[in-house]
């Protein structure tokens, strides 16, 4: 236990490890435990501070998370966000309704600069609502600090018992001022000094791995990734020649990416890589399939299989580790979280594996931490920054059934867009892009003959955490650079269209 903490209880909300990683980004650590969890334990933690997530449930509802009453009797400070508003007024004797109008997305809020979690704020702001309930009759001993045209228990505050509460999400992007928010509360509310890094993280993760692994012998299942390749390290860091990298390479990566992942890992690296060509095993099992999540568990599944086969190549294999984050567990619906998408190493998983464990040192951080995790490691910047790339590869960025032949064209459109990025210094303002097929055919003139070809979509998101993320303002003069060489250099393509979708709505990948 750390001498300072926060406690995140769990409802089930999507955000609830962003509200964690928003902590961190505080330099408070903080854990997350479930809604269930014992006065006992919870007392025995000795928190500064006690943050209650969103979920999708309505207090109203007799089945609804709900902790116990007692817990707002232990003296800690308490702030609930969105259902965890709703729940404090629900236990503490207010009441919650359906709204008369919900509010979904950014709305314009008004706050009370007397309140402590808005004090040196301006007075008129918007923030990130998500909400069907709301709070209709404020608990006794509280008053209401912010409101919005629709709502008005945007917050409500108890400053006797430090009981604090929000309806909407500070913990996103889309509330500007949401991080000063809670950074009132962790330092003005909790008293917090804020002595928790980035290194103390890896040093306890290589330390945890050693325990965990022991003797054992571990295979690495490695993309060349960000994420991968910082899980790699951090084990080859805990355990040295005991692991091995799997490098599976599917036939669904981008453009020369194989070569250059053998090439870093082996020559620049010195690590135990042994590469799997299994292109024709995976086209032939991914043939004809057009669903998504098919796809991703077809994928997942042969994953792992090709892992046991290598695995008794070598001989005895007691772990298996992967490079999976946060976003990708909680997309994939674990807990109380609803599902989104199956990720090819979490929801894909098969139900039997022959490993002793799957070992997962990257599970608790987002992108922006795991990047961080890897600098911490003295992994260079060059890979750090790598594009990220999901573990289906290419196979989610085809639109319906693959074949070779859509495989060919994708990888050169989405080579030429990277290409035209990067020569625009854009690389670091855009966080992730890329190109898609996207299933569909248009009609087109080239040559003065008729054509009807494939559409290529163009993708370029910026964000931190990649829960949440915006539409990239792409100058129009580099997309028409990218689109002109596409259709010129790219046989089949006479159409290119850019996604101007955030997310949410959208996911940040098409599949």
């Amino acid at each position: 236990m750390q001498t300072e903490s926060i406690l995140v209880l769990d409802f089930g909300g999507q955000y609830n490890q962003l509200i964690a990683r928003r902590v961190r980004d505080e330099h408070v650590y903080c854990e997350i435990l479930p809604w269930g969890t014992s006065l006992e334990r919870i007392r025995a933690g000795r928190y500064r501070g006690i943050i209650f997530t969103g979920g999708p449930s309505s207090v109203n509802d007799p089945k609804a998370p709900v902790c116990s009453q007692d817990l707002f009797e232990l003296g800690i400070p308490v702030l609930g966000i969105c259902y965890g508003a709703q729940l404090m007024a629900h236990l503490l004797g207010g009441a919650v309704a359906r709204a008369e109008k919900r509010e979904y997305g950014r709305v314009p809020l008004t706050l009370d600069p007397d309140s402590v979690l808005f004090q040196d704020l301006p007075g008129q702001t918007s923030c990130w609502m998500s909400h069907t309930d709301q709070i209709s009759r404020l608990p006794r001993g509280f008053r209401a600090t912010a409101h919005t045209p629709a709502c008005a228990v945007a917050a409500m505050e108890n400053t006797a018992q430090k009981l604090y509460a929000v309806q909407f999400h500070p913990e996103v992007e889309h509330t500007p001022e949401g991080r000063r928010m809670l950074r009132h509360f962790l330092y003005a509310v909790c008293g917090c000094s804020g002595q928790w890094q980035m290194t103390a993280f890896v040093q306890d993760a290589i330390a945890r791995l050693r325990a965990t692994i022991g003797q054992g012998r571990v295979l690495c299942a490695l993309s060349g990734g960000v994420d991968s390749s910082v899980a790699a390290f951090m084990v080859h860091q805990a355990v040295g020649r005991q692991l091995t990298c799997i490098f599976v390479d599917h036939g669904l990566l981008r453009k020369d990416e194989g070569d250059l992942v053998e090439r870093v890992f082996t020559e620049q690296f010195d690590m135990n890589l042994i590469r799997v060509n299994a292109q024709e095993r995976f086209l032939t099992l991914l043939s004809g399939v057009a669903d998504a999540e098919t796809k991703r568990k077809i994928i997942g599944e042969a994953f792992i299989r090709i892992f046991e086969e290598e695995a008794r190549h070598i001989g005895k294999v007691d772990y298996l580790v992967q490079g999976t984050i946060y976003p990708d567990v909680i997309e994939s619906g674990t807990g109380d979280a609803a599902v989104i998408k199956s990720h090819h190493n979490v929801g894909g998983l098969p139900e039997v594996i022959s490993f002793k464990e799957i070992v997962e040192p990257l599970r608790d951080l987002f992108k922006d931490e795991v990047r961080q995790a890897g600098l911490a490691l003295g992994l260079p910047p060059a890979m750090v920054w790598r594009q990220p790339f999901p573990g289906p590869g290419l196979a989610i960025r085809v639109m319906g059934a693959i074949t070779a032949e859509k495989l060919a064209i994708l990888r050169e459109a989405d080579a030429i867009f990277r290409e035209e990025i990067e020569r625009a210094g854009l690389g670091p303002a855009v966080h992730q892009y890329f190109a898609v097929l996207t299933g569909v055919r248009s009609v087109g003139v080239m040559g003065d003959a008729r054509t009807y070809d494939h559409v290529i979509a163009l993708r370029g998101v910026t964000t931190t955490d990649f829960m949440t993320a915006d539409w990239a303002r792409i100058p129009y003069d580099v997309l028409a650079r990218a689109s002109e060489r596409i259709v010129n250099e790219v046989q089949q393509v006479n159409r290119i269209v850019y996604d101007i979708t955030s997310k949410p709505p959208s996911t940040i990948e098409w599949e």
